[in-house]
Parts: C-alpha cells; sequence; structure tokens
C-alpha cells in the first residue's frame, strides 16, 4: 500500500498474522516441586502449666524492694513461676557479668552479642542487693564470657562470692557457672572458694545439644561436672529441660550420665518457648512422666531429685545444700 505525504511517497508493508489460541500449559508431573512446609503450631498451656500469682507479705514486702530499690534478679526478669515460692523461703536468683552473652543458646531469653568490659563494681551492688532483700540463700549465674580469654570471668567470680559473704555474714550459695570451655584453671577458681553447691546444668539430651546449645558440648559439660566432684566441691547439680523433641530414652540416658558424673541434685522441668525466635516446644510433659522421672532418679540414689513441669534450676534451692 502507498500513500503520498508532502510529495513524499510513502510505502506500507502489511502481514497478517495467523490467529492462534494462546494455551497456558499446566506443568507436567516431573517439574512440580514439593516445598517443606513448616507448620508452626501454638500449642497451649496444660491447665497443669497454670500459676497463681504470687501472693503473701512477705513477697509483697520483697516485691516493694525490689522496684523501689531498682534490684535486678532473675526471678523477675525471668518471670520465674516459683518466684512467690522462692521469695517466701528467703530465695532469689542473680546474673552476673552483665545481660549480653557470647554464645547463642536457641532455648535461652538473655541477649547474645558483644559484652560490655566487667563491671566490677557490680559485684558490690549484687551483694548490696542481697542485703536489702535479706536473702538466706542466694543463687549465682552469669552469661557466657568467652570473649574474656584470660579468665572468662572466673575472677569475677570469686569477687563477687567474697563480697556477698562481706555484706551478708551467715548467707549460703549457689553458683550456677557455665562450662568456661571445660578448662581446670577457671573451674579451680570457683572450687576453692566454697560455694556450697556448685551446679552446671547439661540442659538437654546428647543428640539435641548442637541443636539447643550450639557452642556447647554435651561430653564436656559432663567432664565439667565429674571434675567439680573429683577436684572436692561439696555437692554438685544440673538441670534439664523436656519439650524439645527428646525421647523418653534419651532422657533416662542422661539421668544415668549425671548419674556416673557424681551429680548430687537434679532438677527436670517443662521448657517454655521464651519468644517466637527460640525453638518452639515440641510436646507439654505429662505430671505423670515427670514422675516416672522422678522415682527413676530416687532409685538411683541422688541427694534431691526435683521433676515436675514447673521445676526451674534454682527451684527450692535452699533445700539443696543439706
Amino acid at each position: 500500500m502507498s500513500q503520498k505525504i508532502d510529495n513524499l511517497e510513502t510505502t506500507f508493508y502489511t502481514m497478517e498474522i495467523p490467529e492462534t489460541e494462546t494455551v497456558l500449559k499446566e506443568k507436567p508431573e516431573w517439574f512440580k516441586v514439593d516445598l517443606p512446609k513448616r507448620i508452626i503450631e501454638h500449642k497451649k498451656k496444660p491447665d497443669w502449666l497454670r500459676v497463681k500469682l504470687p501472693i503473701g507479705p512477705k513477697y509483697a514486702k520483697l516485691r516493694k524492694l525490689v522496684d523501689e530499690n531498682n534490684l535486678h534478679t532473675i526471678c523477675t526478669s525471668g518471670s520465674c513461676p516459683n518466684m512467690g515460692e522462692c521469695w517466701g523461703e528467703g530465695t532469689a536468683t542473680f546474673m552476673i557479668l552483665g545481660n549480653i552473652c557470647t554464645r547463642s543458646c536457641k532455648f535461652c531469653g538473655v541477649k547474645t552479642g558483644k559484652p560490655l568490659p566487667v563491671d566490677w563494681g557490680e559485684a558490690k551492688k549484687v551483694a548490696n542487693s542481697i542485703k536489702i532483700m535479706q536473702i538466706k540463700h542466694a543463687v549465682l549465674t552469669s552469661v557466657d564470657r568467652d570473649d574474656l580469654k584470660d579468665d572468662m570471668g572466673s575472677k569475677f567470680w570469686v569477687e563477687t562470692i567474697n563480697k556477698i559473704r562481706e555484706y551478708n555474714p551467715g548467707i549460703t550459695l549457689e553458683a550456677l557457672i557455665p562450662d568456661f570451655q571445660g578448662i581446670h584453671e577457671h573451674i579451680d577458681r570457683l572450687v576453692n572458694v566454697k560455694p556450697e553447691v556448685i551446679s552446671h546444668n547439661i540442659e538437654t539430651t546428647r543428640r539435641l545439644t548442637r541443636e539447643v546449645r550450639v557452642q556447647a558440648k554435651y561430653d564436656r559439660s559432663m567432664e565439667v561436672l565429674k571434675y567439680l566432684k573429683e577436684t572436692g566441691q561439696r555437692r554438685t547439680k544440673s538441670g534439664i529441660m523436656l519439650g524439645l523433641g527428646e525421647t523418653k530414652e534419651e532422657v533416662i540416658e542422661t539421668i544415668y550420665d549425671l548419674k556416673n558424673a557424681k551429680v548430687d541434685i537434679v532438677t527436670i522441668g517443662q521448657y517454655l518457648q521464651p519468644s517466637k525466635k527460640h525453638l518452639q516446644v515440641q510436646r507439654f510433659v505429662t505430671p505423670d512422666e515427670f514422675l516416672e522421672y522422678k522415682e527413676i532418679g530416687e532409685k538411683l540414689g541422688f541427694r534431691h531429685f526435683e521433676s515436675s513441669a514447673l521445676v526451674r534450676s534454682s527451684y527450692r534451692a535452699r533445700k539443696h545444700i543439706q
């Protein structure tokens, strides 16, 4: 087809395009991929995990002291279900060496990252908090300080224990320690200062340790517990969380391993997810199963064996010195 435009002849060429029917074909079977689906199931807590709010004049008095003096305890920051009972018995738990941990355990609500330099004044603050609260038995715990290459915080542990005793004559103590990477020199410092109880939590079974505790090692923790006893520590203690996917056989195996490490005291309780970023609860262990573990522990001859859903590592800690 030709057309003149302003004396210019322009030729247009046209081409017929045959009509076609566009068909969106379904992917063949071999092309289909089943992507893994992670079903997040928010399990409802069973009735046996419901806790009554702490009451009583002694608890009310301590709560007022804590709030008025801006004191920091694991009991309050961790929303411990046994806080009222423990405070009523004159027991409380305090964390030292800051609040940032060098490890990233998937069950723990403590922040992970680069810790601040050690605040040596913290020892005095903790000792004074215990004095103000009139605590009779204090449980100390700490973040892991793998960044402190010379002693991993063990010297500060000693400083804190000495300061607590200076401010609170007659107090009894439990030291819930990290593994100090299994280095005997650091562990020896704690044994030499002689707290009534030294505890180190195995937390979970051998199979789940890498997933749950990440940088920790099951055998190393067992060796720490065994070494504590070998060096003369009077009372040793460890704790296990349930509901992370362990089998009953694995739990019993762990109990036997703790017995072989000559541990005196064991606590077993239900794991509860601190936030959506942490490991999910795989199941809520029944009271009957907890009772079964308690019966096994008592038959094996542990000095104390606490096993129920709401048990935490410092539960009834004062009686464990006996």
